[in-house]
């Protein structure tokens, strides 16, 4: 028997066919998410879920049409997002996602909700967390009136498979939408009801993968988050185990038997009792393609066909000997604790103010970003492993930025063994 795992990710969905036996895939499917809104606000950033819901559960059933043996489905997708739902389990609002500002906006006061929450209670929430999005929403007046709950996008699409008219969020799901207890697995209710969150439409959250349900006789079992279901999918749950993640955003993922608190890093709720210590680079894979748009901007200028230049900056690489480094900080879009940080770039000098030594620059900074959030995590943990697993896109494609992380490590990078690690973790979640 085999099962499918689903991944609605933010700019594609991925879809893993995965031997329950041999964990051998069988079939792989990404098509792009393609369903961004157009809006007024730069910083708001909304999804189609009508267009993601009819893309998903359409290719689903062609799946278990092709594939007759398929006893169960597992889901995953981008966290931290919402979108609203009805008393029948509509959809009745865009899909807010993780990459929305609203919550650092300005409006309350001259202060952003982030600072205010943070100076008032001492919580730490970033702005495209679920119940951040929520507040900011409801202090607007812009919830809309039919909505009687709210979740995630893979959440949402586990309701439309199993025709659940609630959503059900397993505890990996619930902890990104911010003011989750990972130890008492259930949110902080006292701190969102002091704000006016708005508790009674907060989803029902458990600690277990449970069914949902079933889509054309098969089982559908709840969502876990992109993140658990990419350290599942490519690096397991012993302690220690971790992984790079380089896709639009970045993280480095430690697995812990231990609920512990880290400053600047997130403790996530895993399986088999155990937590993830996450840090997060918001440019992630995004700081290279910015660079390669910098380049391309200047074929343009020239007058020359604007065409894809990472292919020239992998020659640049290969040809270049940089005797002194630039030093890149890569925080184009910030930090979760510092969103108004920026990048910089130091030791310039004539020698080196070179496209060849800038490249080296930008893929230094983003290993470096996530290598100083494990030293913090190392620290406190005790945690080290000989082996870092990679995943994403932005590093599988990528052999210079692979050896920047080894460099800035000291270990072997080993890239996670499925492309589609999050769809094949979802896949191997419905057997926890």
């Amino acid at each position: 028997m085999s099962i499918l795992g689903i991944d609605i990710g933010t700019t594609s969905v991925s879809f893993a066919v995965l031997n329950e036996e041999s964990k051998i895939l069988e079939r792989a499917v990404t098509v792009a998410n393609g369903s961004f809104i157009k809006t007024e606000e730069p910083w708001e950033k909304l999804q189609d879920a009508a267009l993601l819901e009819e893309k998903v559960i359409g290719k689903a059933r062609e799946l278990l049409l092709e594939i007759p043996h398929i006893s169960s489905i597992g889901l995953t997708g981008q966290m931290h997002g919402i979108l609203y739902v009805d008393q029948r389990g509509n959809c009745v609002s865009p899909l807010y996602t993780w990459q929305d500002g609203r919550g650092n906006q300005p409006d309350f006061g001259g202060r952003s909700l982030t600072a205010c929450i943070l100076e008032e209670y001492g919580e730490e929430v970033y702005t495209g967390y679920g119940w951040l999005t929520q507040l900011y929403n409801r202090r607007k007046n812009i919830v809309p009136d039919t909505a009687v709950s709210f979740c995630t996008i893979a959440d949402y699409i586990g309701m439309k498979l199993t025709d659940r008219k609630s959503p059900l969020l397993h505890g990996s799901m619930a902890a990104s939408l911010g003011f989750f207890d990972a130890g008492k697995k259930q949110f902080k209710r006292d701190i969102l009801e002091a704000l006016g969150a708005g508790t009674d439409m907060a989803p029902e959250v458990t600690d277990k993968v449970s069914p949902l349900g079933t889509f054309c006789g098969v089982p559908v079992y709840t969502a876990i988050g992109d993140n658990q279901a990419s350290v599942l999918g490519a690096a397991g749950t012993a302690p220690g185990a971790s992984l790079i993640n380089m896709g639009t955003g970045g993280q480095i993922s430690v697995v812990t038997d231990r609920n512990i608190q880290v400053s600047g890093i997130e403790t996530r709720p895993y399986l088999d009792g155990r937590y993830i210590l996450v840090g997060a680079s918001l440019c992630g894979g995004r700081a290279y393609a910015i660079l390669e748009n910098f380049f391309r901007q200047y074929m343009e200028g020239a007058g020359l066909e604007a065409c894809a230049q990472y292919g020239i900056m992998e020659k640049i690489l290969e040809e270049a000997e940089i005797s002194r480094p630039l030093k890149v900080r890569t925080t184009f879009q910030g930090t979760r604790i510092k969103p108004d940080m920026r990048g910089s770039i130091e030791g310039i000098g004539e020698d080196n103010f070179t496209p060849a030594a800038l490249i080296d620059g930008v893929l230094k900074g983003m290993a470096g970003e996530l290598y100083d959030m494990y030293r913090e995590i190392a620290a406190r943990t005790g945690l080290e492993t000989e082996v870092i697993y990679a995943s994403g896109n932005g590093i599988r494609k990528n052999k210079y930025l692979q050896k920047a992380f080894e460099q800035a490590f000291g270990k072997k990078v080993i890239l996670a063994p499925y492309q589609e690690e999050a769809a094949c973790g979802a896949a191997m979640s419905c057997r926890f």
